[in-house]
């Protein structure tokens, strides 16, 4: 293992870290996320001192920064006994934890947070910190929570809406294959809700649904013609509850991915009904692709 406070690269792996059980968990799994990629790991941690400057002394600044270095040197310590071979970056970062992990992971890194973090009460919630890292992102976000199954022991499940998943099914297709299990695309639809009152009155729910399979039809092929030799499932369902369904999947996953929301109704960067239930709940951690740009308000 190397250790050093390089500016990390392309495709780098970043991890918060704080002390916690948590930060520790999604530690591990960032290092075996890095190592499975090639990649270098990044772990971070924000002391947050910038913007407390006028009211800490110098002795706490000092002791603030001197536990952080401590907790990175011990997790960079325990990565490197579980993966000698691994590039690790340490960063102790001095403003927030969401602007530290955004500076670390650019627009290209992948960042990875615990379930929860020191701060707040305990809960079965996501963290404020995670919460904020997946609610502006502009890279790729993993939360990981306590328990997760090592690699290679299920599937990476992608939830899929329509054609503009597919960006979130490409991402899902490299990760089932760098793990070397199956992926599952999974098309969850309320036959009421997506399609109206008056759209019920003009269409059969045969025909309803034939219109879902489609969109899931469409996102597959493209799959398989880019990872012809993954094994693909393709699933449509209907169900009286989207997130319900999707987070029942997550038990047979180790990952699941799903596609992010900016939705032009809101005065900030949005999540999804569905996409906040599975940051909240899911049984795996969960991976959050980012959208931008003219339509790609939508998510599952």
């Amino acid at each position: 293992m190397a250790a050093s406070t390089s500016r990390p690269g392309p495709d780098t792996v970043v991890v918060g870290v704080d002390g916690s059980p948590s930060a520790r968990t999604a530690a591990m799994w960032a290092a075996e996320e890095a190592a499975l990629r090639g990649a270098c790991l990044c772990v971070v941690h924000a002391a947050d001192t910038d913007a407390r400057l006028p009211f800490l002394s110098r002795a706490e600044i000092d002791a603030s920064r001197r536990e952080g270095r401590e907790v990175l040197d011990r997790t960079a310590e325990e990565i490197a006994a579980r993966h000698p071979g691994l590039v690790v970056l340490t960063e102790l970062d001095q403003g927030t934890a969401l602007a530290g992990l955004r500076r670390a992971a650019g627009r290209t890194g992948t960042i990875v947070v615990g379930h929860r973090g020191l701060g707040g009460f305990s809960s079965l919630l996501l963290g404020s910190v995670g919460l904020g890292v997946v609610a502006a992102a502009t890279a790729p976000v993993v939360v990981v929570r306590e328990a997760t199954a090592p690699a290679g022991t299920g599937v990476v499940l992608a939830a899929v809406r329509d054609a503009a998943d597919l960006g979130c099914a490409l991402a899902a297709a490299r990760e089932a294959v760098l793990r070397k299990v199956p992926l599952r695309l999974l098309h969850i639809w309320n036959a009421g809700l997506s399609a109206g009152p008056r759209a019920l009155l003009r269409k059969d729910c045969e025909e309803i649904a034939r219109e879902h399979v489609r969109a899931l039809a469409d996102v597959t092929d493209q799959i398989e013609q880019r990872f012809p030799e993954l094994a693909v499932q393709a699933d449509g369902q209907r169900s009286h509850s989207v997130p319900g369904a999707l987070l029942d999947a997550t038990h047979d996953a180790e990952l699941v991915v799903v596609g992010g929301r900016r939705s032009p109704g809101y005065l900030g960067p949005t999540l999804g009904r569905t996409t906040l239930a599975l940051l909240q709940h899911a049984h795996c951690p969960v991976e959050l692709i980012p959208r931008q740009g003219p339509g790609h308000g939508r998510t599952s």
